[in-house]
């Protein structure tokens, strides 16, 4: 068994640490001690591991080190200790540089960028209204996203005022100018220098500047910008406001000092900049003994995210006596600007330090600091919990230090409250991957097996990869900008298309007019079209596209189309609604096996549940991405575009257009991601823009902005599943009753082969004797949701696995019993009658159970929450039988087509899509198999109509058998072809080989075909066979929550997985790593949120949250069963892309597990329903306390929410 161990530094821009094991020696490669915590921010250049902390575990001997995946020999020299060096030409050219303003003019904006104080006083007073810019943090996003504009924008250059750092007797002054990144230092340098007692204030600074954005915003943003633009969640602004810092203003007519309080922040005119005013410098003062000041966030991931609240607070004590003699607490995130409890706060002067106090500040405190059902944001209840939970942190904070100050006058807390005062469990992230040795005797040069890099890995991390839009500009391109509906449901009066058209540059308005008699396409049955200019279904649908010069001037002019609606009813958003309505796409999906009814009757308790399970945007790297251009003969073109199905993008264009498929081909060099979100829609905007192109006879280019692809494309379904199971006090399921419904948005697109898949596979890995499970696709007037990595299982898969917890609840058994109980054993029969082998399965449960160590650390959690209150840790595991197939033979054909060259080199083409998944590397190692030479020999330029014909979509975890199966064929062939020259030489090269097939007339040119898999379905009688192969596993996650905020962390993940024989156990560790933290953001963090009128708010990275490095479970295992014959397979491998991604619902249950220990401790035994994904909203409100019963709860229907779930 060969094992790779890797450590990765959580801090934004650190080296990866690979620490190689050989026979239990560490080889460990010198990187970064970090000063909080561990490898948090470097400090002298000796590693923490170097140092005996956090040390990574000894293996077994006997275990190898993995092959490495690169010659460290190919990269210059690197020192992990220095930074990247400036070009020294550019340094001493800007010292030679004379300091002058600088003023660019441009058609619509004048940027000016001032040198000198005096010349950013004289630009300010001639421009009062004119932003000041440094990291353009702030401007630029209110500019992009929400249309502001500013015709001039002051941008000050390196003056030496604004980045000033003053040490004076009283406190620090920092220059207004001062990056974050430079104040994050600062403040680190000053802590170590000065008393604790003077530094609370700069303590609780940094402790937000470590999470505040990421390293690339804070070594842009200024401090003066951040408190300057008084956003609502401003991090710094609560506590400066709580320090008493002062502002240093400057202007033409002198100097002043202002308070940075609550009449700052709210911009009361008395207390504001003044229009000719600027922000020189902030005076931030020591805090004093017996002063004490704490900071806290919650926000939707541990880094890099706004704060859904935040807070400041500071109390002093005065001489000690325990008697409040001040104290401030502010508040963002709660308000339009930042919030100061200013009136709570002085009713509160006076009193000691005790919980008579605690409990009077909480319902002050909620009284003062209101939020309305309707207020913006919305998790409202949430929001007043964390209000108080925070104040009661600061409390148990407080009177932690004063028992250590004066441990006969205070009196301790109780022991088990003191972790809520501790961080989440942090440590170095490592992990392992075991996976399977090579035949000793393979051939050396047979690659397959072997754990090879993907060889455009290095191109990915430099940007030398090209993708779509990395395509140099053409001669005459034009670009085109899509105008969308704002309506969820309205027909459409009128179109004002003047004001568009009048704008320079414009060339052309495409509309449903111009497509006449071509503005519909069917890929899976049901017609959608392309554009729509009479009655719209959803925000975010194709209304008209408009074409100009560029891009800049198209985004421009779709601005200035003026659309008149007329809404129309009903308008259906949700699950619920759509079954009010009885919304549905065709009938219902209806699977059944045994005799359910007459198995309730024999069973000792019946369970009835539901779970609502959110969305999930596909979020890949590459926006949606095309290039049309017309070839100016035959009516040809070629279409340059990111999908995952050039068939159907040739498809859609050639009928669009009139002309046959075999004048338009479609390229794809490679995919930046695409997770099954770029095939429908992407076709639909293909033809579009391939339309205007072929009108205009010029090449055409259409770039979607995340906020635009977010709007238009959709995403995973929403899920709603209803179960009634009948059970067996033993924890056996004898019956299970399980309604699914799917939010499919406005038009089918593969919703109905999505809620097919999910009844399909719906039974996971248990064998219930008698089920019926039935599903319905939902018609909704939101965009119209599609594929996404694991296509309906990981929904399904929810929904049963929450099933199993409810009863085993029940039966007062753990939930792994109850798993293993119901699991398939050895041979047996799925609800569809298919055949299967649970060998395999079984042995990765039991596998999982002892890698994980489940036993132990379920006795060691259990111990821990025995003597922790606020905090819980939970441990889940969970097993896998993910069924593998595209459920029809046609389906899954593959073909390749593979050159033999004169200088003995070879290309290879086939149907799939490189999507960073890797299958090009592993089409590659085919070919060097087959034709026994080295992949260095081989080469893949990209996937092409004009070289594969007809090749389906990339999909469903067969990418690489289907047409790993088409290139081997054709190598096979030409081999054959080969062989009686090869025999004549055998010691010849390659080279030699070919110019002698060449000059004996022999083609050095075959095509490879795989006819698919024989796969089918009968709905009718429930009976079939789908699928081709079942990819078994199990992980075992666990994690620790605060009570107090919602706060998770994963602390370790081990997973286990069937993969037959690994084709590059490199490139399959990494698919079921990445499928693992994609499927736990679809669980925990991944949150769509949509306004009561249809409008998808989440548009972004700003307000879309994936997983972050920080959110990768501090350890994580993966490992391989022993290689197993998979007959009909590529070299008997196994689909990994998809399985994973259900195994992050490990960390669901582990959660829940956590949840539901803390609320047996508060004496709530009921049921425990959550939903999916398990914000930490959702957890924070089932950790019910006595803050929780606190809050005030607004009366259902007497507002209307700020955004409802779908």
């Amino acid at each position: 068994m060969l094992i790779l161990v890797t450590s990765v530094q959580h801090s934004t821009g650190s080296p990866s640490q690979v620490i190689r094991q050989e026979n239990g020696i560490k080889d460990t490669q010198t990187g970064k001690e970090q000063t909080s915590g561990c490898c948090q921010s470097k400090e002298n250049g000796v590693c923490c591991l170097d140092q005996g902390i956090n040390e990574l575990p000894e293996f077994e001997e006997g275990n190898k080190t993995s092959p490495k995946l690169f010659s460290e020999e190919e990269f210059l020299p690197l020192d992990p200790t220095q930074e990247l060096i400036f070009p020294p030409e550019l340094m001493i050219m800007a010292e030679k540089q004379p300091q002058r303003t600088r003023v660019f003019v441009g058609d619509r904006m004048t940027w000016i960028s001032p040198v000198t104080l005096k010349e950013l006083l004289e630009a300010k007073v001639k421009y009062p209204q004119a932003p000041i810019v440094m990291g353009n943090t702030s401007v630029g996003p209110e500019v992009k996203f929400k249309g502001a504009f500013h015709p001039v924008i002051i941008s000050p250059d390196c003056i030496e005022e604004l980045s000033v750092v003053n040490h004076a007797d009283d406190g620090l002054t920092l220059g207004a100018g001062l990056s974050l990144a430079q104040v994050k230092e600062i403040l680190a340098e000053v802590i170590q220098k000065l008393p604790e007692e003077k530094t609370q204030t700069y303590h609780a600074l940094l402790k937000h500047l470590g999470t505040l954005a990421g390293c690339q915003i804070r070594n842009m943003a200024s401090l003066g910008g951040h408190i300057v633009s008084r956003h609502l969640d401003s991090d710094l602004n609560p506590l400066l406001a709580v320090g008493n810092c002062t502002l240093n203003l400057l202007s033409k007519e002198g100097e002043r000092q202002i308070p940075l309080n609550e009449q700052f922040l709210t911009k009361c005119p008395s207390a504001d900049l003044k229009p000719g005013e600027i922000l020189v410098s902030v005076n931030i003062p020591y805090s004093r003994k017996w002063e004490f000041v704490s900071a806290f966030r919650q926000a939707q991931r541990q880094q890099n995210a706004l704060a859904i609240v935040n807070s400041g607070m500071r109390v002093f004590f005065g001489a000690g006596g325990g008697i409040i003699r001040e104290l401030s607490i502010a508040y963002g995130g709660v308000g339009p600007t930042t919030i100061c409890a200013k009136n709570s706060c002085q009713k509160l002067i006076g009193r000691p330090w005790n919980e008579e106090m605690l409990d009077a500040a909480c319902r002050l405190i909620l009284d003062e600091v209101s939020l309305p059902g309707w207020a913006p944001g919305g998790k409202v209840e949430f929001k007043r919990t964390l209000v108080i939970s925070f104040f009661f942190k600061f409390y148990l904070k407080v009177s932690q230090i004063l028992k250590t100050m004066d441990p006969v006058r205070y009196p301790g807390l109780a022991d088990k409250y003191e972790s809520a005062l501790e961080d989440l469990h942090s440590r170095n992230h490592w992990g392992t991957s075991k996976y399977q040795d090579v035949d000793p005797k393979q051939l050396p040069q047979d690659p397959i097996g072997r754990p090879i890099m993907h060889l455009s890995g290095i191109k990915h991390t430099t940007g030398e990869a090209i993708y779509c839009d990395d395509m140099p500009v053409l001669d005459g391109e034009l670009f085109l900008a899509f105008v969308t509906s704002s309506r969820a449901h309205a027909e459409i009066v009128s179109i004002d298309l003047s004001e568009a058209l009048s704008l320079p540059g414009v060339v052309d308005i495409v509309t449903e007019e111009d497509l006449r008699g071509v503005n519909s396409f069917g890929l899976l049955g049901e017609p959608e079209k392309l554009l729509e200019t009479q009655e719209v279904f959803c925000v975010g649908q194709l209304v008209c596209a408009v074409v100009a010069d560029s891009e800049v001037q198209a985004k421009r002019a779709a601005k200035r189309v003026k659309i008149v609606y007329q809404d129309l009813e009903p308008v259906i958003l949700t699950i619920e609604e759509a079954i009010r309505h009885h919304s549905f796409f065709h009938g219902e999906r209806k699977l059944e096996y045994g005799n359910v009814d007459e198995a309730f009757k024999v069973v000792d308790q019946i369970l009835e549940g539901e779970i609502h399970m959110g969305g999930q945007e596909h979020f890949y790297m590459e926006t949606q991405s095309m290039l049309a251009v017309p070839k100016g003969e035959d009516q040809e073109m070629d279409v340059y575009v990111s999908s995952q199905f050039p068939k159907y993008i040739q498809d859609i264009v050639a009928a669009t257009l009139k002309v046959p498929a075999n004048k338009i081909m479609c390229h794809v060099k490679r995919v930046g991601g695409a997770f099954g979100g770029k095939v429908t829609k992407t076709g639909i905007m293909a033809a579009i823009t391939a339309f205007a192109a072929n009108k205009h006879g010029r090449p055409v280019r259409c770039i979607l902005e995340r906020g635009e692809d977010m709007l238009i494309t959709g995403g995973r379904h929403p899920y709603l599943g209803k179960y009634k199971a009948g059970f067996m006090n033993d924890g056996r399921i004898l019956a299970l009753d399980v309604e699914h419904y799917c939010n499919g948005g406005a038009t089918l697109d593969e919703s109905l082969f999505v809620i097919e898949i999910g009844l399909l596979k719906v039974d996971n890995a248990y064998k219930f004797p008698n089920l019926r499970f039935r599903g319905w696709a939902c018609r909704t007037n939101l965009p119209s949701n599609t594929a996404l990595r694991g296509f309906g299982f990981p929904q399904s898969g929810l929904i049963t696995e929450n099933c199993i917890t409810e009863v085993a609840a029940k039966c007062g058994l753990s939930p792994e019993k109850v798993r293993m109980m119901n699991m398939y054993k050895e041979i047996d029969q799925t609800p569809y009658k298919q055949e299967i082998d649970a060998t395999n399965l079984t042995q990765c449960w039991k596998e999982c159970m002892a890698t994980s160590s489940y036993s132990l650390r379920k006795v060691a959690v259990e111990k821990f929450n025995s003597e922790n209150y606020w905090k819980k840790k939970g441990l889940a595991m969970v097993p896998l039988k993910f069924p593998v197939g595209v459920l029809s033979t046609a389906a899954a054909q593959a073909a390749a087509l593979v050159h033999i060259y004169l200088d003995g080199s070879v290309l290879v083409t086939h149907g799939g899509i490189e999507m960073g998944q890797g299958v090009h590397t592993k089409m590659i190692q085919v070919a060097s198999r087959e034709l026994r030479m080295p992949m260095s020999n081989v080469h893949l330029r990209g996937t092409s109509t004009e070289t594969v014909p007809n090749a389906n979509v990339s999909g469903g975890s067969v990418v690489a058998d289907l047409n790993g199966l088409a290139v081997k064929d054709a190598c096979q062939t030409l081999l054959k072809r080969l062989e009686p020259i090869i025999s004549k030489n055998p010691k010849g090269t390659w080279k030699d080989w070919a110019q002698a097939a060449f000059d004996e007339s022999i083609s050095l040119s075959a095509t490879g075909y795989f006819r698919g898999y024989e796969s089918h379905m009968n709905w009718e009688t429930g009976e079939g066979h789908p699928f081709e192969y079942f990819v078994f596993g199990a992980a075992c996650s666990e994690v620790e929550i605060d009570c107090l905020t919602g706060a998770h962390k994963n602390i370790r993940t081990d997973i286990v997985m069937d993969i037959g024989h690994s084709i590059n156990p490199a490139l399959d560790v990494g698919q079921i790593e990445g499928a693992f933290i994609q499927g736990m953001g679809l669980y925990t963090i991944e949150e769509l949120k949509y306004s009561p009128q249809g409008v998808l708010y989440t548009r972004g990275p700003d307000q879309y949250k994936i997983p972050a490095v920080s959110d990768v479970p501090t350890e994580l295992h993966v490992s391989f069963l022993p290689p197993s014959q998979n007959s009909n397979t590529l070299y008997s491998s196994k689909g990994l892309g998809e399985p994973g991604v259900f195994l992050g619902c490990s960390v669901f249950f582990a959660i829940h597990d956590a949840v539901r220990a803390a609320r047996q401790e508060r004496g709530l035994l009921g049921p425990l329903k959550l939903d999916s994904p398990l914000t930490p909203e959702k957890i924070r409100m089932a950790c019910e306390d006595k803050f929780t019963k606190m809050i005030p709860r607004d009366e259902p229907g007497s507002y209307v929410p700020w955004n409802i779930p779908v």
